[in-house]
């Protein structure tokens, strides 16, 4: 055989082996999420957890997400493990999810403390992680690379209840005695600090500032002494089961506050069975399904399907989180997880949430709206050119309403 035929020979054998050794489309793509659907935070991973189901059903109709890789659609493979609320076994999840699923990435579950320990194993791993129901700050300070929070955060959500309050109130009518509940945990700490440095610098007071323990079963002594000296703003970030229970209480012993604004517990569609008691409450979930943005109305309806009512605080959020996924790895063109890293820093969309973009510690540029439950319902009272109701102030006494 001559030398030129032999080479000819060779250079096809080579071109054959590369076309059969490429890499072949998967059936599907592999995400994974650990959410707390049992435990204290249940109320809330609850919702993550529709968020997303309604999400990758909507990508998985439309017949998935096409990477340019392999010149197709592929549709979603979402893996959805409870953590009970607990996060070390959420440690556990995700590490499984990296080692059996392979997953090309993380979506979180719900509370901060929760996603600080997840945010530490996906960079550790490697693998992009989206979490919403998050707002603290603290791990974007750690330098990570593949952590991103299309969420409010604690700087938000400590300077916009001033900021709303001083734009709607004249200052003679402002509360300006305020009372903290400080939860004791890493968020408690950030928020309450925070809240701190805001008040002395919006010319507010705080004149009682309590710390408590999460699963505490009596706030007397600290609802006690928020009514004893008069404070006319009450601020605290509580679990769902422990808001629940400061509100009952506080309800017990007759103490109003001019205005509340009481992160996370509210959040949950359990809150509604306070009645009159959970009533006025503000909070700052970081949606609301009466925002006008495209998606919106759709994601409602489907949501009427599955519970009989608009879709919860947290469900917009989740069901962004998977568009955002999605259009990252689409714009990646590939399954790889630093590709997709790198797209999705990049982001700038429209979602169910609004306008998104990424800062580069992984913190969103999103709307961070105020809610008030009012008469049972709830409504967007601020940013004021989204409103769907003016703010109820001041809050009256429970015996009365």
């Amino acid at each position: 055989m001559s030398r030129k035929v032999c080479l000819l020979l060779c250079s096809l054998l080579i071109l054959v082996l590369a076309a059969c050794g490429g890499e072949q489309a998967p059936e599907t793509i592999q995400i994974g999420a650990v959410v707390p659907i049992s435990g204290s935070l249940a109320g809330g991973g609850g919702q993550v957890e529709r968020g997303y189901q309604i999400a990758v059903e909507d990508i998985n109709a439309a017949g998935g997400i096409y990477v340019k890789e392999f010149d197709k659609k592929i549709p979603i493979e979402l893996t959805l493990l409870d953590d009970e609320s607990d996060p070390n076994k959420l440690v556990t999840l995700l590490e499984s999810l990296n080692s059996d699923q392979k997953v090309v990435a993380y979506l979180g579950g719900f509370g901060s403390g929760q996603h600080a320990a997840a945010a530490a194993i996906a960079e550790k791993n490697k693998i992009p992680y989206i979490g919403v129901a998050f707002a603290l700050y603290a791990p974007h300070g750690q330098g990570y690379k593949y952590l991103f929070s299309p969420f409010p955060k604690s700087q938000d959500m400590a300077s916009d209840i001033f900021a709303m309050l001083n734009e709607y109130l004249p200052e003679g009518e402002r509360p300006t005695r305020v009372a903290v509940f400080q939860e004791q945990t890493d968020w408690g700490v950030e928020l309450g600090d925070l809240w701190r440095e805001q008040a002395a610098a919006q010319g507010y007071e705080i004149v009682v500032y309590e710390e408590y323990s999460v699963g505490s079963s009596d706030f007397t002594d600290i609802i006690l002494k928020a009514k004893e000296a008069d404070a006319e703003l009450l601020l605290s970030l509580p679990t769902p089961p422990d808001g629940i229970t400061i509100q009952r209480q506080m309800a017990e012993l007759d103490y109003t506050p001019k205005f509340q604004f009481t992160i996370r517990a509210p959040d949950v569609p359990t809150w509604k069975d306070l009645g009159e008691a959970g009533d006025y409450v503000a909070l700052a979930p970081g949606w609301f399904y009466g925002m006008a943005y495209d998606g919106v109305a759709e994601l409602n309806e489907k949501h009427m399907e599955m519970t009989d009512r608009p879709a919860d605080p947290i469900v917009g959020p989740a069901y962004a989180a998977v568009q955002i996924l999605a259009d990252a790895i689409e714009r990646a063109g590939s399954l790889d997880r630093d590709a997709i890293r790198d797209a999705i820093a990049a982001t700038d969309m429209d979602t169910v949430v609004g306008p998104v973009t990424f800062r580069e510690d992984g913190t969103g540029v999103v709307n961070a709206p105020i809610l008030q439950y009012q008469h049972g319902t709830i409504e967007l009272i601020y940013p004021s050119e989204f409103a769907t109701a003016e703010m109820i102030y001041p809050i009256p006494p429970v015996s009365e309403r």
